[in-house]
């Protein structure tokens, strides 16, 4: 398949070509913190703080088997800790709150990613990828569910998104809490899902189900892992593999990078990054206009035409929700 090219037009990295930063030890997670200026990811069983001049020093160690990484409206890094199968959050002064580890008395899969809507609520996924047989949470008819959960506070959750998915990842609110995308990413089952859905969120933080609506579908390469969105609503999109991984995954049709989509699920354009697997990406730089990318424990950066959109900025150089 050939993606589409470059357009001055709608395409935020026109013309750029991404750039290594370094060769090990980025894994997952990116979360840029404004007020240092710096990025965290995840760095094998620790979460590493990586400055602009290169240099990096660890900020947790051991992390819970971290995955996605979060900075409230607070500045408070949040935390899905996947080996832990819980949400914690470091607080100012350093300890560790758990905001949620179970839901109905049974434990989380392994909680991946999340993202934080305009009241502060926390929205996270919760799949489980490897070994199943601890995994703890089903649905009514008595089979496993990979949920979307919602965090009211410490310990008040929620499930929004149950078996609409098979196997959800990334997610991210959009801009005035209008709508949910959740990357359903079931990549190591022949035929499973490798698509990003959009749903609608109702004013209570409640989703509506029946909104659903399949916005990109990358077919037998490998779906749609973590993803973020800029301050004109485009959407980047972690996915895509250079080598197959048989018997479940391809390369073709889409070859590993980031996928910048229209909000409607038009490809603007493709950033080829050489490395599987691309696992996320952030916005960054003084300025916002820099997209960090981690793939394969390699750590990436292209620039950007406009700003993308963080959590904590109190600069607030972006558009803010």
């Amino acid at each position: 398949m050939a993606l589409v090219g470059a357009n001055a037009i709608t395409s935020p990295v026109a013309g750029q070509k991404p750039k290594q930063l370094n060769t090990s030890h980025a894994g997952e997670g990116p979360a840029w913190h404004a007020p240092s200026g710096s990025l965290f990811f995840v760095d094998g069983k620790r979460i590493t703080r990586y400055r602009s001049d290169g240099t990096s020093e660890v900020f947790r160690e051991p992390a819970g088997g971290a995955n996605g990484l979060l900075f409230d409206f607070q500045g408070r890094l949040v935390v899905c800790e996947a080996e832990s199968r819980r949400i914690t959050r470091t607080e100012t002064n350093g300890t560790i709150t758990v905001l949620a580890d179970s839901y109905q008395g049974k434990k989380f899969n392994s909680p991946n990613d999340l993202s934080i809507d305009s009241k502060g609520r926390i929205y996270f996924t919760d799949p489980r990828y490897g070994q199943r047989d601890t995994m703890e949470l089903r649905d009514a008819q008595g089979e496993f569910v990979e949920g979307v959960y919602r965090i009211d506070g410490p310990g008040k959750v929620q499930r929004v998104i149950g078996r609409e998915v098979e196997r959800p990842n990334g997610i991210l609110v959009s801009p005035g809490d209008k709508h949910l995308f959740v990357a359903d990413n079931n990549n190591n089952v022949l035929g499973g899902a490798r698509k990003l859905w959009r749903f609608d969120l109702k004013r209570n933080g409640s989703v509506d189900l029946n909104s659903r609506k399949l916005i990109f579908d990358w077919k037998t390469s490998r779906g749609p892992d973590g993803f973020k969105m800029d301050s004109k609503n485009r959407l980047f999109v972690a996915a895509g593999l250079n080598k197959p991984s048989p018997p479940f995954e391809t390369v073709e049709p889409y070859p590993a990078g980031v996928y910048v989509l229209s909000e409607e699920g038009k490809v603007l354009d493709f950033i080829p990054i050489p490395k599987d697997e691309v696992t996320n990406c952030a916005f960054g730089g003084p300025d916002l206009k820099t997209l960090f990318i981690t793939a394969g424990g390699t750590l990436w950066s292209i620039p950007t035409s406009d700003p993308g959109l963080v959590t904590f900025n109190p600069v607030k150089l972006h558009q803010t929700r």
